[in-house]
Order: structure tokens, then sequence, then C-alpha cells
């Protein structure tokens, strides 16, 4: 199986969210914090995933909230290689 590199994009111009899917996933990050406008949290960039074909709540990748932006986007990297691989194990040959 060919996988499809994650791109991210802001789908909302004046919210801080990024937003991509491939291979049947989606994944979003959100900057979070404790005040101010937006997203209220931890501080730090909130990542999750979950199927994109599927009315299923999203699931957070562990190690949320990480303290960059490039982190979290690595960490959904490694979640979809992982859900990539999973899927494949379980496919018929």
């Amino acid at each position: 199986m060919i996988a499809t590199p994650l791109q991210f994009h802001r789908p909302i111009e004046n919210m801080e969210i990024w937003s991509a899917s491939g291979d049947g996933f989606s994944f979003v990050i959100s900057l979070e914090s404790p005040t101010g406008p937006g997203f209220h949290g931890r501080s730090g960039y909130l990542a999750s995933w979950r199927p994109l074909y599927e009315n299923n709540g999203a699931i957070k990748i562990s190690g949320s909230p990480f303290r960059t932006l490039a982190e979290a986007e690595g960490a959904c990297r490694n979640m979809a290689e992982h859900l990539r691989a999973a899927t494949d194990a379980h496919r018929p040959a």
C-alpha cells in the first residue's frame, strides 16, 4: 500500500487549527491555552485522529499537548504510519 503523505492546512483562517487526511484517517491539531481566545486546555498543540469515513469521536494522540506545531505534526505522521501498518496487517493476502 502506498502511503499518502499528510499535508496540514488551516481550514478556518482565524482559528489556530490545522487538519490533514489520508488513507482513510483524519488528523487535527489545535492550539490550546488555559486563558485567552480560542480553545481552552493545557497550553500547547493538541493532536487527535479519527477514521475518516466513520462517525466516531476523535482520539487524542499520546503526548498531547505538544510544545510546537512541528512536534504535533510529527506525532500525527507517526500515528498515521502505525494506523496504516495495523490496517495492512488485517487485510486478507
